[in-house]
């Protein structure tokens, strides 16, 4: 487990076979409660290669001086993830300065 929200990851190993390949993370919060974003790819063990980058919302709380993952959202697809982009955008112009 992680003791600081930097160190926090969706790389996974099993062996020597990386099968979660972390590409990047934004932290966009910390404290007790952290969220974390991760752009990834999972290893395709038919074709032996690395598939489409992914991306995954990760919220952590930090008990005992560790995080502990609590919930997460994946999105899905580039074309689901540029809609979420779009919608906060639009969303965000509506706001008053």
């Amino acid at each position: 487990m992680a003791e600081k929200v930097e160190d926090l990851t969706v790389t996974y190993t099993e062996g020597d076979l990386e099968t979660v390949k972390e590409l990047d993370k934004v932290i966009l919060s910390k404290g007790s409660w952290a969220t974390v974003l991760f752009r990834y790819q999972d290893w395709d063990r038919a074709k032996e290669i690395y598939g489409p980058e992914r991306y995954t919302i990760r919220r952590y709380q930090k008990r005992g001086g560790e995080y502990r993952q609590q919930s997460k959202f994946n999105i899905s697809s580039r074309a689901q993830a540029q809609a979420l982009v779009d919608a906060l955008q639009g969303w965000l112009a509506d706001e008053p300065s």
